[in-house]
């Protein structure tokens, strides 16, 4: 059923009330020998956009939010909502209209053996893998999900872009991570058969940016989207063969409104890059902004309000 949009502009005292008229004359004038059944909200459908209880996602679900509504939809937020296991059957059941979700993660609910990768393969194989009646909209290039991160100062010293670069280094490299990371198929085995990287191991857990900002470590595990790769200064290295699954922003909404939806929401994930996301976090994180004010200031940052 198709979404009856009224632009926001308009919803305001006498012109929402001469809209509403202008409307009610063209569908009588359209079909002469058509019935009022009395139903006004027939033709409406409201908007109920979701969240993840994290400050990140909800930030993107703000900005889902505004946007939609400012191209005259009407939304619901619920927001902190929880795991998959809780809002999956609930975008499923069609409650759920819209969620952003992360497309590596998302593919490993439906397909925990997946061999997927790289972002173009793991969101072709996500399409596949979703039940019938949701879908995917157009990817972002922004991520959340792991990587190999180095300082500034290291990048700029040895030339070091990706994972691959760190292979010609003579150096001796220390990763510092979760310590399950020694055990994980991206962890030291996965650098070495994958990139011919060798590297001691330190666990470094809760501690590991520290540690790789004090220079006890210079290679670290850390999460694509995490603020102090902008507050640090440090940089995340390109992962040509994909050695990590990636999770890139992407809208998970229901198939028969994706064509409609994604008039609003794709050039939101094209806006929307790695660097733009970690700085979106940084002003909740220290900025103390509240997710709406973030999200209005990055639409309007980016034409899209």
């Amino acid at each position: 059923m198709p979404i009856t949009r009224i632009p926001r502009r308009l919803l305001g005292g006498a012109a929402a009330l001469a809209l509403a008229s202008a409307v009610l004359a063209g569908c009588a004038s359209s079909d002469p020998l058509a019935t009022d059944t009395g139903d006004a909200g027939a033709d409406t459908e409201t908007i109920v956009i979701g969240s993840q209880a994290y400050y990140s996602n909800e930030i993107i679900a703000e900005i889902y939010a505004q946007a939609l509504e400012n191209a005259g939809y009407t939304v619901e937020r619920s927001f902190n909502i929880g795991q998959r296991d809780a809002y999956m059957p609930e975008i499923e059941s069609g409650a759920i209209t819209v969620f952003p979700e992360y497309t590596g993660n998302l593919l490993q609910y439906f397909e925990p053996d997946t061999q997927a990768r790289t972002a173009d393969d793991v969101y072709a194989a996500l399409v596949e893998a979703l039940p019938e009646g949701i879908t995917v909209l157009e990817q972002s290039t922004a991520t959340d999900q792991d990587s190999y991160t180095v300082t500034a100062a290291f990048a700029e010293e040895n030339g070091v872009t990706t994972i691959a670069d760190l292979a010609g280094l003579s150096v001796p490299l220390t990763l510092g991570g979760p310590p399950e990371l020694a055990e994980r198929p991206y962890g030291p085995t996965g650098l070495a058969d994958v990139y011919g990287v060798d590297v001691a191991f330190e666990a470094t857990g809760d501690t590991t940016v520290e540690s790789l900002v004090a220079g006890e470590v210079n290679i670290a595990n850390v999460f694509t989207a995490d603020p102090r790769i902008q507050t640090e200064d440090l940089v995340v290295l390109d992962d040509p063969e994909g050695l990590f699954l990636a999770s890139n922003v992407v809208p998970v909404v229901g198939a028969d409104l994706a064509d409609e939806l994604a008039e609003v929401l794709d050039p939101i994930s094209a806006a929307l890059t790695p660097e733009g996301l970690v700085a979106l976090n940084v002003q909740s994180t220290e900025d103390q902004m509240s997710p709406a004010d973030i999200a209005s200031a990055w639409l309007e940052e980016n034409g899209l309000l």
